[in-house]
């Protein structure tokens, strides 16, 4: 009995300071029947506040508003008041692609086509493919404004979206671009799910009793 004694002055002589808020409490425990009392009610009333701010490196975004000044030195008056454009979808991507004379730069949204594509070297190739087929990949810039879908719908949404921009250039690109594949609208999409099924086809498994 004497040391439970003991332990319980010992413990209503301890106090605690809480730096929840500007103002600390101090809460102790009291000699009371329960040696457990409950926190005083400013303790309660007590509020914590994190405020946390994430900042973009200032590196790129220096790179990307010189990226759109370049593009609007380019493109004066717009995408839309360009000659050379096409226009190419893919599931739920939509690309539009500019062609203007230069060494061979792609660029994507305001951004670099391999930033942009995140170093994938499959959607890189899916970008120039048109270009390469016809033998201009250092020939022609291109300027992208892609939407939707993912990186992959883009990139093969902006395959199309060159091919169609190079039959403006001349009528005689058809053939090689045909042959390959690339004027062709890929019309492929994720079948929908039904009703009482998991997924498109997947049905739950059948319990006969």
């Amino acid at each position: 009995m004497a040391s439970i004694s003991t332990l319980a002055s010992s413990l209503s002589s301890l106090s605690f300071s809480s730096q929840v808020s500007q103002s600390p409490t101090t809460i102790s425990f009291p000699r009371a029947n329960s040696v457990f009392a409950l926190p005083a009610k400013s303790a309660r009333r007590a509020s914590l506040s994190i405020t946390a701010t994430v900042a973009a490196p200032p590196e790129e975004v220096e790179e990307t508003v010189e990226l759109k000044k370049y593009v609007k030195s380019r493109l004066p008056g717009g995408f839309a008041a360009q000659k050379i454009i096409g226009t190419g979808r893919r599931k739920c991507a939509i690309a539009r692609v500019v062609l203007q004379e230069g060494t061979g730069k792609v660029i994507i949204n305001y951004r670099d086509a391999k930033e942009y594509l995140q170093g994938n070297p499959l959607w890189l190739q899916y970008v120039k493919v048109p270009l390469v087929t016809l033998g201009y990949e250092n020939s022609y810039d291109i300027f992208v404004k892609a939407h939707g879908g993912g990186l992959s719908g883009q990139a093969q949404a902006i395959t199309l979206g060159v091919a169609r921009a190079l039959l403006k250039v001349s009528a005689d690109h058809r053939s090689p671009l045909k042959k390959e594949g690339l004027l062709t609208r890929d019309a492929r999409v994720v079948e929908r799910k039904k009703a009482g099924l998991k997924k498109a086809r997947k049905a739950p498994q059948f319990s006969k009793r």
